[in-house]
C-alpha cells in the first residue's frame, strides 16, 4: 500500500436492519473502520425491492414493501448509488456487510440454502472485483454467497454453525471456522471473510473482526 495512493472502497448493503437488509452495526463499523484506516469509501445497493420487511421490534412480518436502495441510504445518510452503476475501475476493494438481507436480497441463500442464486447487479459487482484482482471482504452471512462468486475451492467463513458451513460446502466453499474476533484469509482469490454477528455477542466483539477484516482488504497486494 503506498501512501501516494488512498485506496477507495465499494461498499454494498443490503437495506436496512438485521432481519431484512444490512446489518446495523456491521455496516456502519465496517464505514468507520474504512475511515479510520485512512481510506474511502462509497456505498451502493441493488435497486430493487426487498424480499420482505420485518418489524424489527416484534420481529413480524410486515405486509408493506420497501425498497432496498432506499432503505440502505438510511445507513449512507443518502450517499449511495444503484448497484447497478458501480465501476471496478473507481476502487481498489469491496466490501459487504452482512444481515439477513445478504441472504434474502443480495441472494436467496435463507431460503434456498445450497441451491442459492446471487441476485443479478450483486453477481456482476463482485465477480468484476475478482476477475480484476481487488480484494474482496464478506461479513457476517455474506460469505454464504462465495462458492457463486468464485466457484469451488474457495475459502471462506461463516464462524462455526455447522448447517450453513455444510450449505456452504455443497456449493463448494472450503468453509475455516473461525473465532468472532478473527479472520479467514483465501490469497489465491483474494477474498477476507469474519464472523462478525453469526458469533458476536455485542458491538464490540464484532467490531474486532471487522476492524481485522478491513486492515487486511486494505495491506493485501
Amino acid at each position: 500500500m503506498t501512501s501516494s495512493h488512498q485506496k477507495k472502497v465499494a461498499v454494498i448493503l443490503s437495506g436496512c436492519g438485521v432481519y431484512d437488509g444490512a446489518e446495523i452495526h456491521e455496516s456502519v463499523l465496517t464505514l468507520l473502520s474504512i475511515e479510520q484506516q485512512g481510506a474511502t469509501y462509497k456505498c451502493f445497493a441493488p435497486d430493487i425491492n426487498q424480499y420482505h420487511v420485518i418489524n424489527h421490534l416484534t420481529g413480524e412480518e410486515s405486509t408493506e414493501q420497501r425498497n432496498v436502495l432506499v432503505e440502505a441510504a438510511r445507513i449512507a445518510r443518502g450517499d449511495i448509488e444503484p448497484l447497478a452503476a458501480l465501476k471496478v475501475a473507481d476502487f481498489d476493494a469491496l466490501i459487504v456487510p452482512g444481515g439477513f438481507g445478504a441472504a434474502k436480497n443480495l441472494s436467496d441463500f435463507a431460503f434456498e440454502g445450497a441451491e442459492l442464486r446471487v441476485q443479478v447487479d450483486m453477481m456482476v459487482a463482485v465477480k468484476a472485483f475478482s476477475e480484476a484482482g481487488k480484494l474482496i471482504g464478506l461479513i457476517c452471512i455474506a460469505p454464504t454467497m462465495a462458492g457463486r462468486i468464485f466457484g469451488t475451492g474457495v475459502i471462506a467463513t461463516i464462524g462455526n454453525d455447522a448447517a450453513t458451513a455444510e450449505a456452504m460446502e455443497q456449493t463448494g466453499v472450503t468453509h475455516q471456522s473461525c473465532a468472532v474476533d478473527d479472520i479467514v484469509v483465501d490469497e489465491t482469490h483474494k477474498l477476507v471473510t469474519t464472523p462478525a454477528y453469526m458469533l458476536a455477542k455485542n458491538i464490540s466483539e464484532a467490531a474486532t473482526g471487522i476492524n481485522k477484516l478491513v486492515a487486511r482488504v486494505l495491506d493485501m497486494p
